[in-house]
């Protein structure tokens, strides 16, 4: 829990912090205000991403212990790989509209792997989930009939 914890208040620090980053940057550079670049929603998916979803898995955490499972650990570095690689691609990607300067079909494609991480970091964590719930239910059913009995 203390891993999960860390991580989202990380996020909660990188992704005000890329906030900041965006406005002085485009300021800096002269960027048009209100011109489209990466760099503007990156904050929004630390913070979201990183931040709220670990909080909620933490509440997960505590209420059906995933995080002593290997498959939540599968699930906690391909996610936070895929944050990272999205969140990176976002910032190289922006700060390359803000300078004028062509973008690549390889950030593209790092950027979709950072997406495939995500995906496959989110199924982990409903099949680490799932499992967590179908034993909860197996013990609650057995407590009652043992209650009942």
């Amino acid at each position: 829990m203390k891993k999960i914890f860390n991580a989202a208040f990380a996020y909660m620090i990188i992704g005000v912090l890329s906030g900041l980053f965006y406005r002085e940057f485009t300021k800096a550079n002269d960027f048009p205000e209100g011109g489209f670049t990466q760099l503007s929603v990156v904050h929004t998916h630390l913070l979201t991403l990183g931040f709220i979803v670990l909080l909620i898995v933490l509440v997960l955490d505590k209420v059906f212990g995933l995080s002593g499972t290997t498959m939540f650990s599968w699930f906690f570095w391909t996610y936070n790989a895929g944050i990272i690689l999205t969140a990176g691609t976002m910032v190289w990607h922006g700060m390359l509209t803000v300078l004028g300067q062509e973008s690549s079909a390889m950030i593209s494609g790092i950027a979709g792997l950072g997406h495939i991480a995500l995906s496959v970091g989110m199924v982990l964590l409903f099949l680490s989930l799932r499992k967590a719930i179908v034993a909860d239910k197996a013990v609650t059913t057995s407590t009652a009939r043992s209650i009942a009995g």
